[in-house]
């Protein structure tokens, strides 16, 4: 990952490295690891973000249909 820093604004390239850590989904799994998870506990939490990921899916699929 590389961020280019222009006219000496670090803010600005340091606002964009965050952005860029936060969408690669960084900070989510530094928390997820932050704690040891035991495996009955990972089952769990993989099954809940698979059902979010299907309400989701779901629920694009019914705002595509609303609109034609």
């Amino acid at each position: 990952m590389e961020v280019r820093v222009y006219n000496n604004d670090i803010e600005k390239a340091l606002r964009i490295l965050k952005k860029k850590l936060s969408k690669d989904g960084l900070y989510t799994e530094l928390k997820e690891r932050r704690f040891y998870d035991k495996p009955s506990v990972k089952k769990k939490k993989k099954a809940i973000k698979a059902a979010k990921r299907k309400l989701k899916k779901k629920g694009r699929r019914r705002q595509a249909f609303k609109k034609r």
